[in-house]
C-alpha cells in the first residue's frame, strides 16, 4: 500500500479523473453531442465560463480542435473510470501503461492548445464569445487549462519513477 506523498499523489490523480468525468459529459463535450442531449443548466454554465473567462477556444472552436474534444468524449472518458478506481483504490501497478499512454496523450494535446491561447489573433472572434485580449486575459484563460497539463505531467513522473508503479521493487526482488 501507498504511503506518504505517493498516496496523497494516487488521491490528486482520483479527484482529477472524478471530476473529469462530469466536465467531459457536461462541458467539453458540448462540442460533439447534439443540443438536446445536454441539460440546459449544463449548457448556460458553460456559456457563462467562456464569456467570463472569455474562452473562444470552446466557445468558437477551430476546426483543428475538434478531434480533440472526440479524443476526450471516446477514448479519455471511459479511462476516467478505470483512473479513478484505480488511484481510489491505490497501488494498482496495472494502470501504469494506461496511464503512462493518457497522461502523454493529453500532455501532447494540451500544448498546442495553450499555443493558441497565448498567441492567436482573438480579435475576429464573434462579440458575443471574444477571445481574450490581454496577457492578463491570456494568462487567466491558461490558469483554467494548467491543471489538465501539470497533472498529467505528474502521473507520468509518478509512473516513471515511483517503485510502486515501474516494478523496480519486483525486479530487485526477482534478481535475489
Amino acid at each position: 500500500m501507498a504511503t506518504g506523498l505517493l498516496r496523497v499523489l494516487e488521491w490528486v490523480f482520483c479527484i482529477y479523473f472524478a471530476t473529469h468525468i462530469p466536465i467531459t459529459l457536461f462541458l467539453d463535450g458540448q462540442q460533439v453531442f447534439p443540443e438536446w442531449m445536454i441539460p440546459q443548466i449544463f449548457i448556460d454554465v458553460n456559456h457563462q465560463y467562456q464569456r467570463d473567462f472569455k474562452d473562444a477556444v470552446t466557445a468558437n472552436a477551430p476546426e483543428w480542435l475538434m478531434p480533440f474534444f472526440w479524443d476526450e468524449v471516446l477514448l479519455q472518458l471511459p479511462f476516467f473510470f478505470v483512473g479513478t478506481y484505480a488511484f481510489y483504490k491505490g497501488s494498482c501497478s496495472w494502470v501504469r501503461v494506461p496511464c503512462l499512454v493518457y497522461a502523454v496523450h493529453v500532455a501532447t494535446t494540451l500544448q498546442p492548445i495553450m499555443a493558441y491561447i497565448l498567441l492567436h489573433d482573438f480579435s475576429d472572434e464573434s462579440p458575443e464569445y471574444p477571445g481574450p485580449a490581454t496577457l492578463e486575459e491570456r494568462l487567466k484563460l491558461l490558469a483554467v487549462y494548467m491543471p489538465y497539463f501539470i497533472i498529467p505531467v505528474m502521473m507520468i513522473i509518478t509512473m516513471v519513477f515511483s517503485s510502486e508503479y515501474n516494478g523496480s521493487d519486483e525486479r530487485k526482488q526477482k534478481l535475489y
